[in-house]
Formats: C-alpha cells, sequence, structure tokens
C-alpha cells in the first residue's frame, strides 16, 4: 500500500550543490544538477508520504503528473530544488545578484513595482522567480512573462499572481543570498535544506 499524502501541507526542499560538481561544464554539468533536483524531489516525496514511480515530461518539458501527484524540480549552480504536490506546482531558486536595468522592465511594468518599495534587487528577483513558480505550474514558458501579473504583495515573503484568469499565491524563502519560491497550494509550506547525503535522506 502507498503511503497516504498530507494534503495540508507541502515539504520544498532545497539541496546545497557540492564544490566539486559546480567545478562541472558543459553537459556533465547539467547532468549533475538534473541527478541533484530529482534527489531533492524524491526527499520531498518521502516527507510528502507518497512514492513516485515514473517521472515523465510532456513535448514541452513540463512534468507530467504521476498518480495524480505533480511535481516540480529548479536547479541553479550552487543550489537545487525539488517538491511534490496534489495540485499544480511551480518552483523557483535564484541566486540574488546584480542584472541588467533592462530585465526590470522585461519584468514587471510601473504598477507591479510600485506594489512595495523594498530593496530594489530583491523585489526584482521576488518577482522573477514568483512568476516562474507560476509559469512552471501552468506548464508553459517564459514566452508567457508579461502575461503573469502581479496582482497583490501581501508581505515580505507572499505575493499574489494573476494568470490565466486565477490567482496564483506564493510564497518566498530566503536563504544564503539566494531566495526560492514556490506556488502555495497548501496552507502550510515546510521548507528543508538538506545538508547531509541526499541519497540517505531520501531512503535510496
Amino acid at each position: 500500500m502507498k503511503p497516504t499524502a498530507e494534503t495540508d501541507k507541502l515539504h520544498p526542499v532545497i539541496l546545497p550543490v557540492p564544490e566539486k560538481d559546480r567545478r562541472l561544464g558543459g553537459k556533465d554539468k547539467v547532468a549533475c544538477l538534473s541527478r541533484l533536483a530529482r534527489q531533492a524531489l524524491a526527499i520531498s516525496a518521502r516527507k510528502s508520504g507518497v512514492r513516485l514511480e515514473v517521472l515523465s515530461k510532456a513535448p514541452n518539458g513540463a512534468p507530467l503528473p504521476t498518480d495524480n501527484h505533480y511535481w516540480s524540480l529548479t536547479h541553479k549552480s550552487t543550489f537545487v530544488g525539488g517538491v511534490v504536490a496534489m495540485a499544480r506546482i511551480g518552483i523557483d531558486i535564484e541566486k540574488i545578484r546584480p542584472v541588467h536595468p533592462a530585465l526590470f522592465k522585461k519584468t514587471a511594468d510601473e504598477i507591479e513595482w510600485a506594489l512595495t518599495d523594498e530593496d530594489a534587487l530583491q523585489r526584482f528577483f521576488r518577482y522573477w522567480t514568483a512568476k516562474e513558480a507560476v509559469l512552471k505550474a501552468a506548464a508553459v514558458g517564459l514566452k508567457n512573462l508579461s502575461r503573469c501579473r502581479i496582482a497583490r504583495v501581501t508581505d515580505a515573503r507572499h505575493l499574489v499572481i494573476r494568470y490565466q484568469d486565477k490567482n496564483w499565491p506564493v510564497e518566498h524563502f530566503f536563504f544564503s543570498n539566494h531566495i526560492a519560491s514556490i506556488v502555495q497550494t497548501a496552507p502550510e509550506i515546510d521548507w528543508a535544506i538538506v545538508e547531509g547525503d541526499p541519497l540517505e535522506e531520501a531512503g535510496q
């Protein structure tokens, strides 16, 4: 019998990329980050009480649900993440760093930027990661970024995005000069950064 998933809590898992793997390049690095992100997903599944037997993707690369469980991955050079959920889900991680001014205009308009007066870079990466998380949940690409609008900034860790005539609540998690954003499909989110052996944590 398969374990029963908690429907009132999400368990997004973040793994640091080992130093030796950060020095990889090209296809080796892509393969390494993908493998680590799937290990993060396996830990999230264990924490959620589910078992993801098969991980398949649509022709556009969007993850396909398995046994009515949705999943999402994210990977950057220093951290990767994964999460499983009972509803459409998206997660994204970015390092907070200087960006070209043109990206501000591409990411949001003046009305959206005026919703909060917090630090410009923090605001930029809140918006960017939130929109990418929502687009992942909707199973579409960044080409629809301009259709994804910040409807409300609730507080320093939550906002609401309007996309496809639907409100998508998003929660942020700040760590090690990075930000992770996740579509909030459950009342509670239990963020975890796993520093130990991810295979052991995943029960593999």
